[in-house]
């Protein structure tokens, strides 16, 4: 960064930090102040003057909050016993469940396996044939290749023998050459 965009830099920094100071401490400044002036004209009801603790404010009111049940399993020790059990019993049965499903795809995973398995060695068993027959066929074109070209050289050997003799090919009749 050069220096205008450290100085831009620093003061949309302060700029933003004076409307965020304004943003929090505003509102109650304001409340203040508008209490402060409204106390100096007549006003029809005095201030009120409360004892609020803060510990009001955290607290839940009683009735709204979920205890009740507990409350009540806790002064009937059979009760507390029972939803203990049935609870125990809850987890276990969704223990079980949970491992039944597990098993059950674990089971369906090695059944995938087995299966891609069986392609992976169809389709080598396929390869390999493949690969045997292209060679295969690589070596009788080889072999074809050799056998024309030592059929040419036997032609042309002849065809020399026979041109030294007195032979002349006639046009219609005459071998192409390849």
């Amino acid at each position: 960064m050069n220096r205008r965009q450290q100085r831009a830099f620093k003061v949309l920094f302060w700029i933003m930090g004076i409307c965020l100071t304004c943003y929090l401490a505003g509102p109650p400044l304001l409340w203040t102040l508008h209490d402060t002036f409204s106390s100096d004209s007549s006003s029809s009801c005095p201030p009120c003057h409360c004892d609020c603790s803060l510990q009001s404010l955290l607290s839940i009111p009683e009735g709204l909050g979920n205890n009740s049940i507990l409350e009540c399993m806790r002064q009937d020790p059979e009760v507390s016993e029972e939803a203990g059990k049935s609870f125990t019993d809850l987890l276990s049965e969704e223990l079980k469940q949970k491992e039944s499903e597990a098993e059950e795809k674990q089971r369906r995973a090695d059944i995938l396996l087995l299966e891609s398995k069986k392609v992976a060695s169809q389709y080598q068993k396929e390869a390999d044939k493949c690969n045997s027959g292209m060679e295969t066929c690589e070596e009788a074109r080889e072999r074809a290749e050799t056998t024309l070209e030592n059929q040419m050289k036997e032609t042309a050997l002849w065809e020399l023998r026979a041109r030294q003799r007195g032979w002349k090919p006639s046009g219609k009749k005459a071998l192409a050459r390849f």
